[in-house]
């Protein structure tokens, strides 16, 4: 879904559009065209959950988003923060749609259920391709993904790389040649605008770009004619991000185990193939994929709780000496097209509600990201790129406790900017991710794991969970506190899993660790380039150990291995 500005999910053979509007639910029969051309959610479960009350849901969102009773538990071993909004790119790689087009523009079947079923593709990077009117202003003429420039700022004075614009370090934006608001002139010229709505996830799929350009660059080089550059370019990038996904991410936020089997002995839950035993829908030969809603309503949101308030970001912008201070959340939010307005402006992000707030059109250069401190790359073998450990940011634990900015996101987070300002409940993520959920009527987390056949969480358990860093449920009243036992929210339900996993805490495990394993698998395989259907398939680009590939070694090609690329603002005392 549209992370977090989708309002509707057609979900199929259910014939009803269920739709989020302002904070409420309401569900209407779909119309013809909406059944056909609706992006194809699936529901898991054989029957639906009984919902927790508005009052419960915004009780349970407060204590998940309260700082009481101080910080929660600030890392997980193993996990950079890079990771963290990683995680964030691939759910909207996943759930794009990709085939809102223009009236008349001609586009086949094949490409309008690939466009709206849930594949591992990177349609979120190459839209529809070069050749398509709606995504050829995505390109340079050659088959290239544009990029755009920085713009340099005063601050910190005698910083060259601060001060002066740097070619290829934002996205493409729209631009004063747009028109319309400030707003739209800075919107970023990408297949998904998701991917501008923090700072974080925009230099993300700006490593993306560069990677499809460092690939199609490689196969010029060598000589392949003209035409099959960007198809080959881009079968060889996807196929490398899917070995990346299935061997560094995934095993990183999911017990390894459950992840080894799933990819070894294929999938039990998530449209299994046909004749697997158990109660779900199989898969048959030629299906396409359909996203469940347990996945995308609920499991796959366990990436909020990953998020940091601050971190060490670059030269400039970090809790070390930094003359600018560490990053805050609302900065990185602040330094987007989408949610913010790439400009200065006050802590409390009252101005972006605005969308002609901001003086800037295009990101300071400043803001650059120092990759360095986002990701190891002392594991794809280069020490000389490693930072201090103050410097390193780690993702936080998954559990059941986001930071407390996540409690009043900005409008345009969620694609109100410019409407009347909502209440303050509505801006609070985890309770827009408890409302979505009983706006389908989503099952239970103790249902999911009954109907799965998985060991279900305790009472005590759910309430209390590891009882070092979580959601403390013990102030809500006692009837609320049994409701919440009996009919435990799935999202919640999959967090404290992770909390409490014995084994690897911090991980996803049972129910959750299950529906992120297969949903990745099954999205895999309904790819049009697809590892799992070419199973002896292994990594060709350049990596620190032969046919693997991570996400450092990923990083490491988009930017030629080179520091000034991953740091472009450089180390050391800054001048005067």
């Amino acid at each position: 879904m549209h992370r977090h500005n989708r309002e509707a999910f057609f979900v199929v053979d259910e014939g009803r559009v269920r739709e989020f509007d302002g904070g409420r639910a309401v569900a209407r029969p779909a119309t013809a065209a909406e059944q056909q051309l609706a992006f194809r959610f699936s529901r898991l479960s054989r029957e639906k959950g009984v919902q927790l009350g508005e009052e419960a849901r915004a009780a349970l969102a407060e204590a998940m988003t309260s700082p009481e009773p101080g910080p929660a538990p600030d890392s997980q071993p193993g996990v950079p923060a890079g990771y963290t909004y990683l995680g964030q790119f691939v759910d909207h790689d996943l759930t794009l749609d990709n085939t809102r087009v223009g009236l008349g523009e001609p586009v086949s079947v094949e490409e309008l259920m690939q466009g709206r079923s849930p594949a591992l593709d990177l349609d979120s990077v190459y839209g529809l391709g070069p050749r398509h009117a709606s995504s050829s202003r995505f390109y340079e003429p050659d088959g290239r993904l544009r990029t755009g420039d920085t713009v340099g700022t005063g601050f910190p004075p005698g910083l060259p790389p601060a001060n002066t614009d740097q070619k290829g370090f934002d996205l493409p934006r729209a631009g004063e040649a747009a028109g319309g608001t400030r707003a739209d002139r800075r919107a970023p010229l990408i297949p998904d605008a998701r991917n501008d709505e923090n700072l974080a996830i925009g230099q993300l799929h700006l490593a993306f770009i560069r990677f499809h350009n460092r690939v199609h660059q490689w196969l010029a080089e060598r000589g392949m004619p003209e035409p099959l550059i960007f198809r080959s370019a881009r079968d060889l990038v996807v196929k490398h991000y899917q070995w990346m996904l299935r061997t560094d991410f995934l095993p990183r936020v999911v017990d390894p185990e459950i992840v080894a089997r799933v990819f070894a002995h294929g999938r039990r839950f998530v449209e299994p193939p046909a004749g697997t035993p158990g109660p779900f829908r199989a898969a048959t030969p030629g299906d396409r994929p359909t996203m469940p809603i347990e996945f995308s309503v609920a499991a796959y949101r366990f990436g909020h709780s990953m998020v940091r308030e601050s971190y060490q970001w670059n030269r400039v912008f970090n809790g070390n000496g930094g003359p600018g201070g560490p990053a805050t959340l609302g900065a990185l939010f602040r330094f987007s097209g989408t949610s913010g307005n790439l400009s200065p402006g006050p802590d409390d992000l009252s101005d972006l509600d605005d969308p002609e707030s901001g003086a800037l059109l295009r990101l300071p250069s400043n803001w650059i990201a120092d990759f360095r401190r986002l990701f190891d790359f002392t594991e794809a073998g280069r020490d000389d790129l490693a930072v201090p450990d103050r410097e390193f940011n780690v993702a936080r634990r998954i559990d059941t406790r986001l930071v407390d900015p996540l409690a009043a996101l900005p409008t345009g987070s969620f694609a109100e900017r410019g409407r009347p300002a909502p209440p303050p409940a509505h801006r609070n993520l985890a309770f827009r991710n408890l409302t979505r959920a009983a706006m389908v009527e989503l099952a239970t987390g103790p249902q999911m794991a009954r109907e799965m056949g998985i060991e279900p969480l305790t009472a005590d358990q759910i309430l209390v969970g590891h009882g070092n860093g979580g959601a403390l449920l013990d102030g809500l009243p006692e009837p609320m506190r049994r409701d919440i036992v009996e009919h435990t929210p799935l999202w919640f339900y999959v967090l404290r899993e992770a909390e409490v996993n014995p084994r690897r805490p911090g991980r996803l495990t049972g129910v959750g660790g299950h529906l992120v394993a297969e949903v990745f698998h099954r999205a895999m395989e309904g790819s049009a380039v697809s590892i799992v259907r070419q199973p002896h398939w292994r990594p060709t680009l350049p990596a620190a150990r032969r046919r693997e590939f991570t996400m450092a070694d990923l990083l490491l090609y988009a930017f030629e291995g080179d520091a000034d690329q991953l740091n472009p603002l450089g180390d050391g005392p800054l001048p005067g």
